[in-house]
């Protein structure tokens, strides 16, 4: 590995990162807009095979854009198909059970609002960040494939949207399928969210291989992406309940994704100016 190979930044990775919040938006008002417009009626089953059909919508329109323009500054697409995996796999095989069946989390985080915040981040946000941390840092990390800082951000991508695509699945599946409409905004929020986070930890893995950091470097990189993944869900919660009666709770999803959104485009932009910032400093030396 050479030093100015080491310094180079993928741009197209950006260009990635941005047009899949952009499709997603994109893709939520189409179908959203067809479930209006057509009021399509489903069997259990179709509506099930759809629901899990949308689920797999984020990490493919990702992986058409990584693939359209990847082709000037090529990355092994063997090995982000294979970290989106693990980060499934992860997700299924441990996420999921722990969260759900260990710590029980739906019994008890919205029980008040330190539950909420506390349990999002101490709980569901370590341990979401630390196995999308794992799925790259326990595989292509010593890879000669991973020969930039800004490959983190990639395959830390990959493994985002892979633990996201579980997530979403899960949930169709065990609501029996989803509504279109609000189901399609929930799974973009979700994907957006876990993609935008895992940036964070991606730029810090990058830094961590070819950079002398100390110690704390990875365990701080984690924590700020659990605190962002905690804070995130519980204000998503605040703007999305825009009605209360007596009788109930109206949520209008909109502004949960509207949020959702915003805060991926502000990530993504903070973790860019980190790397370019990181990136001439190193040119520098």
């Amino acid at each position: 590995m050479t030093e100015s190979k080491a310094v180079h930044e993928r741009k197209h990775v950006w260009r990635n990162e941005f047009l899949l919040i952009i499709s997603l938006v994109v893709f939520v008002g189409v179908v959203y807009a067809l479930d209006g417009a057509i009021k399509p009626v489903f069997t259990t089953s179709t509506l099930l095979l759809t629901g899990v059909f949308l689920a797999l919508v984020p990490a493919a329109i990702w992986l058409v854009f990584f693939y359209m323009q990847d082709r000037l500054e090529p990355e092994p697409k063997g090995y982000v198909v294979g970290v989106f995996a693990l980060g499934a796999l992860f997700a299924a095989a441990v996420g999921v059970p722990l969260i759900e069946n260990v710590f029980r989390v739906s019994h008890w985080i919205y029980a008040s609002t330190t539950a909420t915040i506390l349990g999002g981040i101490l709980v569901v946000g370590f341990t979401q960040e630390f196995l999308k941390y794992a799925a790259v840092r326990y595989s292509i990390y010593h890879s000669d494939e991973f020969d930039e800082a800004t490959d983190g951000v990639i395959y830390a991508t990959a493994a985002g949207l892979g633990y996201a695509t579980v997530l979403n699945i899960q949930f169709v599946v065990s609501n029996g399928g989803v509504d279109l409409g609000t189901g399609v905004i929930r799974m973009a929020i979700v994907a957006l969210a876990q993609a935008s986070f895992s940036g964070i930890t991606g730029y810090f893995l990058g830094r961590a291989k070819f950079e002398s950091e100390q110690i704390w470097w990875m365990p701080l990189g984690i924590t700020l992406a659990a605190i962002f993944n905690g804070l995130f869900n519980w204000l998503r919660g605040l703007v999305s309940q825009t009605s209360v009666s007596l009788s109930n709770v109206a949520v209008n999803p909109w502004p949960g994704l509207a949020f959702a959104a915003i805060v991926a485009f502000a990530t993504t932009g903070i973790v860019l100016w980190l790397v370019r910032r990181n990136l001439s400093m190193q040119a520098g030396k």
